[in-house]
């Protein structure tokens, strides 16, 4: 049975800069699960820029609420539009849309009025609200048109978080006004507020993964033929492009153990004909995975309904991580993409967390003294510490958890080689959405370019020139048999731009398309026509 305590707090206001404002909220409330509630506390404290909130707890702790009711000149007059985060990857959900009460946005959001398709931006005003990253809850808010709701999930996977007392840093609470501005710089200026201290490597992440068009089906020669198409069409470039080996070079398809099939062979040669061929080499893994039980690990370090997830609060669990990255390390691969993390965690997928909650079972950790949110950022920190200076790419990650713990981060579900209607919800709708957290979170990662024939090319090269002059990364996988004649001869010319990464791309339509098709790259206009001559063509 739950309860709930309510706080009224301190009602004051801090301003800072020109235009930011910060004040505590007017009510606050904390759910347990039973009724031994005079031991936990909310805190709030307002600090240098941010709500500062703490939790301590003697209780079974699982939720907190937080609420800012808007004052008469606070509360917005005009047409306005809501944009919010996704947990993990966006898949093809990212939209500016209107005032839905019900609508629970994970970690941010922007409120602003007008269009970014007016570039005079005489009277323009985004509102952001957010909180930093690397917090100790999953956060999401609401609001409505009365005021602003920020959700805590702090429970320890579907359990409440026996945390015996400890105080838990739940998270800083961000506000951002931003005048006369897009609504596009507002939010990549307040992704730099919540992200101050993003990872950074002077090596540009970009190159060749073989997934879209071997889906797993591959061998060492495909490997180094790949790594040799690459380097042939990176040749003259400042920067080396990487060969990333994706899922299917290990025994079990999508599992453990991390060891070579006999396609693949010894892995440590194949990283260094990699490297001959001129390339850099970089593979694919998944750590939070037995589901055929070929680990030796106890009992207690495995969850889920089959026991197939590997628990990363358990000591085991941890050594097995820094062993399987000890190993790729030694052989030489020098970037290291992990993967499923979140589905690993939680049992689903980040599109499917809803209502603010986000684990979906009643399972909770080995180590129940710590939140969900806890225990992801304490598991990318043990792959960040165990990878020394392999560098590490995220995919299905915890966004803002993982910011900056990876030094690139998959920001859209799969885009494909077959089927282009994919490419273009998930591609295109990731790098316009998420491009605002490019180099203050990570390394945006909007996913490859499938060269495979099966999708008409003149569509593909459009998404190819659009990342290749985004300043974010570029991977392509690419059928060698394609990679010939005008297909060949526009990879070169992509790839020139990407391995600089010094290009600026804005979005100006994403406030009215989902999937925009109007730009400015390097203050230059540029429109793109993403679909075919029958629209969608979904039948």
């Amino acid at each position: 049975m739950y309860i709930f305590i309510a706080f009224l707090s301190t009602y004051c206001y801090n301003f800072f800069g020109d235009d930011m404002k910060l004040r505590l909220p007017d009510k606050t409330k904390i759910i347990c699960d039973n009724y031994e509630t005079e031991n936990t506390v909310l805190h709030t404290e307002i600090k240098d820029g941010y709500i500062d909130v703490k939790v301590t707890s003697g209780d079974k702790l699982m939720f907190a609420v937080l609420r800012w009711n808007f004052t008469e000149a606070e509360s917005r007059k005009e047409p306005v539009k809501i944009l919010g985060d996704d947990w993990e990857r966006g898949y093809g959900t990212f939209a500016w849309r209107g005032i839905e009460p019900e609508r629970f946005m994970p970690w941010y959001i922007a409120v602003s009025n007008g269009s970014d398709k007016n570039t005079d931006y005489t009277g323009r005003f985004t509102e952001c609200f957010g909180v930093g990253v690397q917090c100790g809850a999953f956060c999401s808010w609401q609001y409505d048109d009365r005021g602003v709701t920020l959700n805590l999930d702090l429970r320890n996977g579907g359990m409440p978080c026996e945390s015996a007392g400890r105080t838990i840093d739940a998270c800083r609470i961000y506000f951002g006004e931003y005048r006369d501005c897009s609504a596009f710089s507002a939010l990549r200026d307040f992704c730099g507020v919540m992200s101050p201290a993003p990872l950074k490597t002077d090596t540009v992440i970009y190159g060749s993964n073989n997934w879209y068009y071997a889906y797993g089906n591959s061998s060492r020669e495909e490997i180094i033929n790949d790594a040799r198409l690459i380097a042939g069409l990176c040749k003259g470039n400042e920067n080396r492009p990487f060969m990333v080996i994706d899922e299917g070079w290990q025994v079990n398809r999508f599992d453990a153990p991390w060891a070579p099939n006999e396609k693949f062979g010894d892995m440590k040669t194949l990283a260094d004909e990699i490297s001959e061929a001129g390339a850099i080499p970089g593979i694919w893994v998944r750590f939070l995975v037995d589901g055929k039980k070929c680990l030796d690990l106890p009992e207690e370090a495995r969850r889920g309904e089959n026991n197939e997830y590997l628990d990363p609060t358990h000591p085991a669990v941890k050594e097995h991580i820094r062993t399987t990255i000890k190993y790729l390390k030694d052989c030489g691969y020098k970037l290291i993409k992990h993967d499923f993390s979140s589905k690993d965690i939680t049992g689903d997928w980040g599109k499917d967390l809803t209502e603010g909650k986000v684990p979906r079972s009643d399972e909770g950790f080995f180590d129940r003294s710590k939140t969900t949110a806890e225990i992801a950022v304490d598991f990318y920190k043990e792959i960040l510490d165990a990878a020394g200076d392999t560098l590490i790419i995220g995919c299905n990650c915890f966004s803002h958890l993982c910011a900056g713990l990876v030094h690139a981060n998959r920001t859209g579900d799969d885009t494909s080689g077959v089927e282009w209607n994919r490419t273009r919800k998930m591609g295109v709708n990731a790098l316009a959405f998420r491009l605002c957290q490019n180099r203050s979170f990570y390394m945006a990662d909007a996913d490859c370019v499938g060269i495979t024939g099966k999708v008409d090319w003149a569509l593909n090269r459009r998404w190819l020139e659009l990342l290749a002059e985004s300043g974010s990364p570029l991977f392509v996988s690419c059928l060698p048999s394609q990679a010939k004649g005008e297909i060949y001869e526009n990879l070169k010319a992509a790839f020139i731009p990407a391995s600089k990464q010094k290009d600026s791309l804005i979005p100006l339509d994403w406030m009215e398309n989902n999937f925009p098709s109007e730009y400015l790259i390097n203050g230059e206009y540029r429109r793109f026509n993403w679909y075919c001559e029958t629209g969608a063509d979904l039948i």
